[in-house]
């Protein structure tokens, strides 16, 4: 592979293409300033107007959020994987049908696995623009997201109107749902009595991993992070590791499913047969199944690194209950 044929699977963080119309409330006040991006796979948007900058899934999407401060994401459910980590700023990450249920607090390079089945939402309360980046389960990641109630009805309240066809309407620009085409079906009450309410420390013991304790594991190899055998067990349709100057040997590896790379802190050469690349963080770059390369450090100082790996589990619940 040439390093031109490399760039193609690398999208770079001062490439990233925002979409600000991608969710529903896209124009509801404390939510109409933030952007979603969509790197790798179609991802969950709403929008015709999101730009897809890999098309190719590994078996799971990756994509990224930016906010300004106060800006926050609504309350939603997502049926696949929701994994998060911080690149820039420091985000409060909530949950419960109202958001009240539980809360954690994360700052840059914590990642959290969000359980699946549960309303979330998360925003910014850093003091400067914020972005946390995303991975989610399943090749299509599109079909499962539902928002609470109380967001749809905002939504509408604000001129957004989401079809049973996943589509968003704007009514301000005088757009209506097409003939046949009816509002997205809004949760029942029974429904909603069913969705799981865990606390707080419920959540946090298997669910969240912090940077500086990842960085105190990392000494001599690649942590597992989210995976069966992980520091936090699941079983989300791909694997997680957490990857420091430390941890690496230099020598090249082959693994036999897709990768994807996901620099935190530093700058990593990627060294393959044909040339090689920098990797800065907030880039992502998508590598095939069993590709041989090597991975080092370019400079001194800190760094580390998320390396998410394609598996044959199926991208199923996250939350146990426990």
């Amino acid at each position: 592979m040439t390093p031109a044929e490399m760039e193609n699977r690398i999208v770079r963080y001062g490439d990233l293409i925002p979409c600000k119309t991608a969710f529903i409330d896209a124009h509801t006040p404390g939510s109409d300033q933030k952007e979603n991006f969509t790197i790798i796979g179609g991802g969950v948007s709403e929008s015709v107007d999101q730009h897809v900058h890999i098309n190719d899934t590994p078996g799971f999407n990756i994509g990224a959020a930016g906010q300004p401060p106060k800006c926050r994401n609504s309350l939603h459910i997502h049926t696949t994987a929701e994994v998060f980590f911080v690149l820039k700023g420091r985000w409060r990450f909530f949950w419960g049908r109202w958001g009240d249920a539980g809360e954690v607090t994360l700052d840059e390079g914590d990642i959290i696995n969000i359980p699946t089945d549960i309303f979330r939402g998360f925003e910014n309360i850093g003091i400067d623009y914020g972005m946390i980046m995303a991975v989610l389960g399943g090749d299509d990641a599109g079909g499962g997201v539902t928002w609470a109630p109380q967001v749809i009805q905002d939504a509408a309240e604000h001129g957004l109107i989401l079809g049973e066809n996943g589509k968003l309407y704007d009514t301000k620009q005088e757009a209506k749902l097409p003939e046949g085409v009816k509002p997205m079906r809004v949760l029942s009450d029974a429904e909603l009595a069913k969705i799981a309410e865990p606390a707080t420390l419920d959540v946090i013991p298997r669910h969240v991993a912090r940077y500086l304790d990842l960085m105190g594991l990392a000494g001599k190899l690649p942590v597992k992070v989210i995976g069966f055998d992980a520091i936090l067990p699941d079983k989300p349709g791909f694997d997680v590791e957490f990857i420091t100057r430390g941890s690496l040997k230099n020598t090249s590896i082959s693994i036999d499913h897709s990768v994807v790379l996901m620099p935190m802190r530093g700058y990593w050469k990627l060294s393959y047969d044909g040339g090689s690349s920098t990797l800065n963080p907030g880039d992502t770059c998508l590598l095939p199944a069993s590709f041989t390369h090597r991975l080092q450090p370019s400079m001194t100082g800190e760094a580390s690194l998320y390396r998410v790996v394609s598996n044959d589990d199926p991208a199923g619940p996250t939350w146990t209950g426990k």
